[in-house]
C-alpha cells in the first residue's frame, strides 16, 4: 500500500470509493487505518497472534521463535501503531528476557522486578 505522495512525499488519502456491481462512487476524505502502515510480516505476525488469542506460548509454538523475539515482533508492531510501550514493560521484558537466555537466574529476576 502506498503510504506517501511519490511526487512531494506528502501524506496520501482515500478520497474515492466504487461499487464494482453498481458503479456508485462515494467520495470524500477517508483516512487510512493504521494497520495500512504494517508490513506484509507485521500482518502475519498479527494474525498469528490474534489466531493464538494473544497467546505468547502459542505464537511461539506456531512461528517457532523464542520468547524475546516473538516479544520483540510485537513491540515492533505496536510502535508501527504508534502504540509505545511504557518503560515499566519495557524493564519487565528485558529482565525477563535475561532469564530466558540464562543470564540471570530466577532469584536474581524476582529481585529485579520487586524493585520496579
Amino acid at each position: 500500500m502506498i503510504m506517501n505522495c511519490p511526487v512531494c512525499h506528502g501524506v496520501l488519502e482515500i478520497r474515492e470509493f466504487g461499487c464494482n456491481k453498481c458503479d456508485v462512487t462515494i467520495r470524500g476524505r477517508f483516512p487510512f487505518s493504521n494497520f495500512f502502515r504494517l508490513s506484509p510480516g507485521q500482518m502475519e505476525f498479527v494474525r498469528v497472534f490474534l489466531k493464538s488469542r494473544g497467546n505468547i506460548k502459542e505464537v511461539e509454538k506456531e512461528v517457532g521463535l523464542s520468547y524475546p523475539t516473538v516479544r520483540g515482533k510485537l513491540n515492533d508492531v505496536l510502535k508501527s501503531l504508534g502504540m509505545e510501550p511504557d518503560t515499566e514493560t519495557l524493564k519487565r521484558e528485558e529482565i525477563l528476557d535475561s532469564l530466558s537466555k540464562g543470564e540471570i537466574d530466577a532469584e536474581e529476576a524476582v529481585e529485579q522486578l520487586k524493585k520496579m
